[in-house]
């Protein structure tokens, strides 16, 4: 997950740059650099590596200005390298640009470029903003820019400096988040809130589709048609730990509300909707590993383990191979069979699950391939591992995970569909049509996050409930599994997950008015069986609230409560589905009083067996 920083003043910018980008250092990163108006030329510096090392170079070099922009990168389009970080420049070197998103129509506006005379350095999709916006250029950057984002599709904040107007910085943002900091006769823009605080108070969080334009002594805003704004001024008298939550009460529900930007991240540069792509190679492993994969292995615990089961799924609808997922604390006392033609996948968020780590060895020792899926760049699992398949949550902070298992479905579902791709067990209409689907599922997130008063009112009515059955069937089964944990985690009430179709070997004894029922019920495949449970329990007076599809109206009678899901493809709806159980758990969980982001006896990572 990429950072940006900027700052216009009269202040050598070169150590507010280095500052930003430290700030900027817990959201992962594998290079940084920074560009700066020196007189009249922009001088760039870029490292693979630390921050520490662009301060090396930075010492080496005369740099003093009163304008610039700086960046961290995680890689996504080309591999980590000095010329693949940012920031990029137009042909002339005039024009320079750091980009957090991605564009996914970078192939079409590169080959256009590229037929128009442009010639690039890298091998990222970030370039083209810059050729984009050198195209547009007649003498006001911000228009230049304004007409370059009518051409961009994706998801992008964007900070833009030039050489012939060197007092300027034009942001953009559709997407990634992007602050505008108010100082003295200077101002500043970041990713977030962090690299500011030491010069400002005073921010603005751009929304998207709006651009501002960043002097030493004003700040202006337009929208993407160029209609000038009136953005409200926000005054920051929080604590580190207050800005960390941005305002929210608790980190949890911070966490949940940035799942839509979590998704998109973990898409980045990761599929090609013009040419109906996944791209694996950041795996380290071959295509021709992939096409001889015969099984696959997912070894994980807790929430990680419910991601693992739905990926079961994934891969075996997908790419017709057949997975077995398993409990690393069980897994590592197995007597393990070795395969080469296995993939053993280890999920972990923190990337130092101890029994995912000691399973990881395990397998390693027996010579089958090993790919890592986690959070934490440089970890144990992620080092250790023949693979990794990095999730671009950023830290979450809360004990109970949320957007780092949103994180972990969106990259098995990549790693299922890449797989197929590989394999040719999909057709191309059909993976276009998912990829199309699975583009708009961080806005169906957003507009699901909208219901939280409505699930607030709901948790009301249940403070005082001891046990809770979630039923789901198909890939909505490990989502009630999950429903069932964030509920226990945080709010310690009891209760449990079932497949629907389980629901008669047991459950359904412990039925009555006293035992509500969360029903995982949208339009798909096993609909109406999931309509025939919500019968049986019915039947033995239980209360039930249904996840239901948009514009389902025949589950309405047959239910006490419906929260209604937007329509999606039918692999796709777990995301959806997710995210009402979230908050949910919370709203009971915070009504009750408990400790939200520390509940009892638990850890963030479980590092010891």
């Amino acid at each position: 997950m990429c950072g940006i920083v900027g700052y216009a003043g009269p202040k050598n910018p070169v150590t507010i740059l280095i500052d930003g980008l430290k700030k900027l250092e817990y959201r992962g990163y594998d290079s940084a650099g920074l560009a700066i108006i020196c007189g009249e030329e922009i001088k760039r510096l870029r490292v693979k590596g630390k921050i520490s090392q662009l301060e090396e170079k930075v010492k080496q070099t005369e740099l003093k200005g009163s304008c610039g922009i700086g960046h961290t990168r995680w890689a996504t389009h080309g591999l980590p390298s000095e010329e693949n970080a940012h920031p990029h420049q137009s042909c002339d070197g005039g024009i320079v640009i750091v980009h957090n998103g991605i564009i996914e129509n970078y192939h079409r506006l590169k080959q256009q470029l590229l037929a128009e005379g442009h010639h690039f350095e890298s091998e990222t999709d970030s370039e083209v903003i810059a050729h984009l916006i050198e195209k547009y250029y007649s003498g006001q950057l911000e228009e230049a820019v304004r007409r370059a984002t009518k051409e961009l599709e994706g998801a992008y904040a964007i900070a833009v400096i030039c050489r012939r107007e060197p007092e300027k910085i034009v942001v953009a943002k559709l997407g990634p988040p992007a602050v505008v900091g108010y100082g003295e006769g200077e101002n500043l823009v970041a990713s977030d809130v962090n690299p500011l605080l030491n010069y400002t108070k005073k921010v603005t969080f751009l929304d998207d589709r709006e651009i501002a334009v960043l002097t030493p002594r004003q700040v202006s805003f337009m929208n993407f048609s160029g209609e000038p704004l009136e953005k409200r001024v926000e005054f920051l008298s929080w604590s580190p730990l207050m800005i960390e939550k941005r305002g929210f009460k608790h980190f949890m529900l911070k966490e949940i509300f940035e799942q839509p930007q979590v998704i998109r991240e973990t898409m980045e540069g990761r599929l090609a909707l013009d040419k109906g792509q996944v791209f694996l190679e950041e795996t380290g492993l071959t295509p021709e590993f992939f096409r001889q994969i015969k099984r696959i292995m997912l070894v994980a615990c807790g929430t990680s383990f419910h991601a693992g089961l739905l990926g079961k799924y994934y891969f075996e609808t997908l790419a017709r191979v057949p997975v077995e997922v398993i409990y690393a604390s069980e897994y590592r006392y197995h007597d393990l069979i070795p395969d080469k033609n296995t993939l053993a996948v280890f999920i972990s968020q923190s990337g130092e699950t101890a029994d995912t780590l000691a399973s990881l060895r395990q397998v390693k020792k027996l010579g089958v391939p090993t790919l890592a899926i986690c959070n934490v760049v440089k970890s144990s699992i992620a080092r250790e591992a023949d693979g990794v398949y990095y999730t671009h949550a950023g830290p979450e902070i809360g004990v109970a995970a949320t957007k780092t298992f949103s994180a972990q479905l969106t990259a098995l579902f990549l790693l299922a569909l890449g797989t197929a791709q590989i394999k040719k067990e999909i057709g191309e209409k059909e993976q276009l049509h998912l990829l199309e689907a699975f583009r708009k599922i961080p806005w169906q997130v957003e507009a699901l996050l909208g219901q939280k008063e409505t699930l607030d009112a709901l948790s009301a009515r249940f403070l005082h409930a001891e046990h809770f059955l979630y039923l789901g069937r198909w890939v909505n089964y490990p989502i009630a599994l999950e429903g069932a944990l964030k509920l226990k985690e945080i709010s310690y009430i009891h209760a449990e997950g079932y497949p629907g179709g389980e629901m008669k070997h047991g459950p359904i004894a412990l039925i009555d008015e006293k035992m509500p029922t969360m029903a995982i019920c949208p339009r798909d495949r096993v609909y109406e069986k999931m309509l025939s449970n919500i019968i049986e329990v019915k039947a033995r007076q239980g209360f039930i609230i249904a996840l239901a599809t948009q514009g389902d109206e025949e589950i309405v009678d047959q239910v006490d409560e419906v929260i209604y899901l937007p329509a999606t493809h039918q692999l796709l709806s777990p995301f959806l589905s997710l995210i009402p159980l979230q908050l949910f758990a919370y709203c009971l969980a915070a009504r009750r009083g408990a400790d939200v982001d520390q509940p009892r006896n638990l850890a963030k990572s479980v590092t010891v067996e």
